[in-house]
């Protein structure tokens, strides 16, 4: 199920039902060097990368930021995961986190495109 594009809102309620893959530009360097905190390093909306936002949260300050599990293995960031901050004044949303978004929907079983014969006659 593909989610509005550059909504966070529509990610935000995606997001609170289960994992969401999103695509992100992830060329950058602060990118690629993130450590740990809340990202909000500079990258732009040329998307490069998928990975899966899989949360969200607010600081004790009040910052708003994203959950996203990289692939980078858990040297990176946060043990591989990234806090991106969220609510930005950008409608893709940091990184073009709300651009490309989609989960997967489960078919019924009375959908004869989710049978096996279904691929036999392909």
């Amino acid at each position: 199920e593909n989610i509005p594009k550059n909504s966070e809102d529509a990610l935000l309620k995606a997001v609170a039902n289960q994992p969401v893959s999103v695509a992100i530009d992830a060329g950058g360097m602060d990118m690629q060097f993130y450590s740990e905190g809340v990202f909000t390093g500079d990258c732009g909306t040329d998307l490069d990368h998928g990975v899966a936002a899989v949360g969200y949260g607010t600081t004790t300050d009040g910052t708003k930021y994203w959950i996203v599990k990289n692939s980078w293995g858990e040297e990176w960031g946060e043990k591989g995961y990234i806090r991106m901050k969220r609510g930005v004044s950008a409608k893709e949303g940091l990184c073009g986190i709300a651009m490309e978004a989609s989960y997967p929907i489960k078919k019924s079983s009375t959908d004869p495109s989710s049978s096996d014969d279904w691929f036999s006659s392909k």
